[in-house]
């Protein structure tokens, strides 16, 4: 009886999780505009979606600012987890408490926050201002990644690589790095995901006539929604969704001979 009703709760739990997404794709490829009538299977609104220039651009900018901006943060929240192991107990603690800050603020408090400093600065919002706001507030959840690894690795092998003559750059490379691979690469992943699908922190830090696919979904929604915009939800969620996957499926540890 325990086992059915858990069962029964679970799956009430993914319908009304992803009956709404369903729905979305399968009016995606709807060849009527009514959401009431179905006219036939067709993929002329994802045609006429690469078609439109302006998503398109939208579609770069998201990318673009995803990449470079997952590609920083993974590079400098590795750096951060390297010093974050080498402090002493207490100050580690006190250092991952404020790194772990960001990851439970609210995005739009975060995104009014940093909206507000970059007007003080005198920095023109746009692209750049989005670049910025996505390397930070992406840092944390690489180091979110990477800091288990850390702390699994031994001490007394990059010493004994120091002993035998390879520099610090090369017992890194040879001795650390391989070790924490797997949680950068992870972390890279979460960064990029994180980064693909963020609006407010976007919304707040963009300027005029730059969007990115979450920002430009909501101002054609607001004019009216459109089959295209089924279809470029779809591939968001798909891609999304793979990304996620990806991260799940990093390399594991490798089982104690």
């Amino acid at each position: 009886m325990k086992n059915a009703a858990r069962r029964i709760y679970i799956a009430l739990i993914f319908i009304f999780l992803y009956a709404p997404i369903a729905t979305l794709g399968v009016l995606s490829f709807n060849a009527s505009k009514s959401r009431a009538k179905w006219g036939g299977f067709t993929v002329k609104w994802y045609i006429s979606l690469f078609e439109n220039e302006e998503i398109m651009r939208a579609l770069w900018n998201t990318l673009s600012i995803a990449l470079i901006s997952s590609l920083v943060a993974t590079v400098v929240g590795t750096i951060s987890c390297i010093a974050i192991q080498s402090m002493k107990k207490k100050g580690r603690a006190i250092v991952m408490g404020v790194t772990n800050i960001p990851m439970l603020n609210a995005d739009i408090v975060t995104g009014i926050s940093l909206m507000l400093l970059f007007i003080v600065l005198g920095i023109r919002l746009g692209f750049f201002t989005i670049l910025l706001s996505h390397i930070t507030f992406n840092i944390p959840y690489v180091i979110l990644s990477v800091m288990p690894r850390m702390k699994q690795l031994n001490p007394s092998v990059y010493e004994a690589a120091l002993d035998l003559g390879a520099s610090h750059i090369q017992a890194f490379f040879k001795v650390i790095f391989p070790d924490i691979l797997p949680g950068v690469l992870s972390g890279f992943l979460m960064a990029f995901t994180m980064s693909l699908d963020d609006f407010i922190i976007t919304y707040f830090t963009k300027g005029p006539g730059i969007d990115t696919l979450s920002t430009k979904i909501y101002t054609e929604v607001r004019k009216g929604i459109k089959p295209e915009m089924y279809a470029l939800s779809t591939i968001i969620f798909v891609v999304v969704l793979v990304l996620l996957f990806l991260v799940n499926r990093t390399p594991k540890d490798k089982p104690a001979k």
